[in-house]
């Protein structure tokens, strides 16, 4: 019979097996600079319970490992990095890897105070690799980063849901300004920092940080040319960011619409590497002369990114400035380039306040727009203008084009895919049952697409779920809310990591108390929030409890499970033992039937079992 292990990639667990309890002591790698010298705490992989992955209580499964790591060998990798790293990200991470790694924290974040939108935001990265980003507003009082740098003193606390890490919590925690001379430009982050260093030490590497991103700023600002771009003339990333913001604050206070049309120019990598970046910037320059030659004398342009340039249309709705855009698009395909052709760009646009009142999230919609843009000109051949409310956001290709601006841009604006996904989902309005099987399918789709290892799993889960629920005589409304249960079921992986969703070898403990935490992620942070969905949650929170009793996360019994969740679990197991895996090939209907029988009144109810095996044969296992 195949074991948690062999499918934990499904998080499906045939049958569970019991861990010996082993104590675990952890030497104090600072040793040499406290007064006592040996710490006893818990690693991640000791935790028994969902949510409290950090704890430093006893606890199960605790594996014996010494760290004898001196205080001099510490203080030689820190000096290594700040010797060697020219980049304060890069001396982050590897200022990471040594707390981590040597002084056994659980993870450390840092935080760069942004005046323009007063706000810092944060990059956390864990035991495990993982890197999670959150943004604090500095008007909140209650945070405990605010209260850091506002007081210019280290803050301690036990609880990090400040962090928004999905499955990060009761951490002890102490939040260190950094600061850079009498200025605090942000926060050093360190959990369970008494497991391995001292409160000083951990202050003295926040100064030094501080003052290597200070000077680093500096640096930059000095090389920073006034606020125009060299090579086009137009105003540079900066400058635009400004003008946006007072263009916008003057539309609201003139009630007016105001659009943002982002124009990437196609093919560039291409042309730099086959023609070399001369070329690259001749074609720049020509866009951007082109562009500043035929906008209105009120629009404003700015290089944007690389090969994107931006422009301002003030007193402009979203209608008009697709009209505009198109002209702009017109006139570049009309200019040829020696050895390339004509110019062509793909374009987004989005407007304020139609599309957001929120300058960052308006320049994203504008950028997701311009992917798709991309998207659309690569199938057809023709450049097309699209705007934000050209495509309905849940489509694939939009998701996907979403997933792209936000991975390029979330160290930047403090937000990553998945949480804005969610956050779109909780405020999307159901207008109808396709609607919502529209929206559930998407995000089910979202979800195979991260976990690539599992790719369509969900799809099938709900149709066999959907002909077990048919096959014992459910009401037919109870088997499409069996349906979509089932096709939400994985849902919570949103909060995993993908170091720990993709990988093809076996988890390690601590790996796979992370991958179980995914159904009461799903439940609790993903569907609670929309009371549309609401009567999913058992599905989605039980599917992994075992009929004896001995699964997860509540350890129900029997028909302590929900029906509903019963049936989810069959089909989740059935479906992982039918299909192709990079570890293995799939299970014969036969062979997987069988290890469904065996697990009979251990893993899942009988009777549901017996009903589920007469049907199997008749189930596609392909799409």
């Amino acid at each position: 019979m195949a074991s948690d292990k062999e499918l934990q990639r499904e998080a499906t667990s045939p049958i569970s097996q019991n861990n010996n309890d082993i104590n675990k002591n952890i030497s104090n790698p600072m040793g040499t600079i406290l007064s006592n010298p040996i710490i006893t705490g818990a690693p991640i992989g000791s935790r028994t319970s969902a949510n409290k992955l950090y704890s430093t209580g006893s606890a199960r499964g605790h594996i014996a490992k010494q760290v004898n790591i001196g205080f001099q060998e510490v203080m030689r990798l820190v000096n290594d990095a700040f010797l060697i790293k020219n980049d304060t990200g890069q001396l982050f991470y590897a200022l990471n890897n040594i707390m981590v790694n040597k002084l056994q924290v659980s993870f450390t974040a840092m935080g760069l105070y942004n005046k323009h939108s007063n706000s810092v935001n944060i990059k956390l990265i864990d035991k495990i690799g993982s890197t999670y980003t959150t943004k604090v507003i500095m008007t909140d009082e209650t945070n405990p980063v605010v209260k850091a740098i506002k007081t210019k003193k280290n803050v301690t606390t036990q609880d990090t849901g400040f962090l928004s890490s999905w499955y990060q919590s009761h951490a002890s925690t102490a939040i260190i300004p950094l600061m850079a001379i009498d200025e605090c430009i942000g926060v050093y982050i360190v959990g369970n920092y008494h497991i391995g260093a001292t409160i000083e030490f951990c202050q003295l590497l926040a100064n030094s940080l501080a003052l290597f991103a200070q000077t680093k700023n500096l640096i930059e600002l000095a090389e920073t040319n006034s606020d125009t771009d060299s090579l086009t003339g137009l105003a540079n990333h900066k400058h635009f960011q400004e003008e946006l913001s007072r263009q916008i604050q003057n539309s609201e206070n003139k009630n007016e619409s105001l659009s943002v049309v982002i124009a990437d120019i196609a093919n560039i990598s291409r042309i730099n590497r086959d023609l070399g970046h001369a070329k690259g910037d001749e074609i720049i320059k020509t866009v951007a002369q082109k562009i500043k030659k035929n906008i209105r004398n009120t629009d404003f342009a700015g290089r944007y990114g690389g090969d994107e340039i931006a422009i301002i249309m003030p007193s402009t709705s979203l209608d008009e400035a697709k009209y505009m855009a198109e002209y702009i698009s017109y006139v570049l395909s009309c200019s040829y380039i020696d050895d390339v052709g004509p110019i062509k760009v793909s374009m987004g646009i989005s407007s304020y306040p139609k599309s957001s009142e929120n300058q960052e999230k308006l320049l994203v919609l504008a950028e997701q727009a311009m992917y798709i843009s991309k998207s659309k000109s690569q199938e057809t051949g023709n450049c097309k203008v699209i705007t934000s409310e050209d495509y309905n956001f849940w489509d694939d290709e939009a998701l996907k084009c979403f997933a792209e601006v936000l991975t390029k841009k979330h160290a930047q604006i403090g937000v990553q895919f998945e949480d804005e996904l969610i956050n779109k989902f909780h405020n999307e309005k159901i207008i109808s049952n396709s609607h919502l099987l529209d929206v559930v399918t998407s995000l089910a789709n979202t979800i195979d697409a991260k976990d690539t290892y599992t790719k369509g799993h969900s799809t099938f889960v709900s149709r066999y779920s959907e002909a077990l629920a048919r096959a014992i005589g459910l009401p037919e409304n109870e088997v499409q809310r069996i349906r979509l249960g089932a096709m939400l079921h994985d849902i919570g992986k949103i909060g995993i990591p993908e170091n720990v969703l993709r990988k093809p070898s076996k988890l390690t403990d601590e790996e796979w108390e992370i991958m179980k935490q995914h159904p009461v992620i799903g439940a609790d942070k993903v569907l609670a929030p929309n009371e549309s969905l609401r009567d999913l949650i058992p599905m989605v929170k039980y599917h992994h409890e075992h009929y004896d009793g001995s699964g997860y996360p509540m350890g129900l019994k029997g028909e302590e499970i929900p029906l509903s969740a019963r049936i989810v679990a069959i089909a989740d197991a059935y479906h992982a033992l039918v299909s192709d895996r990079p570890y293995r090939k799939g299970m014969g209907v036969e062979k997987a039937c069988e290890i469904l029988k065996m697990g009979a009144d251990v893993q899942w109810d009988r009777e549901l079992v017996r009903q589920f095996v007469i049907i199997a044969p008749s189930l596609s296992t392909s799409a």
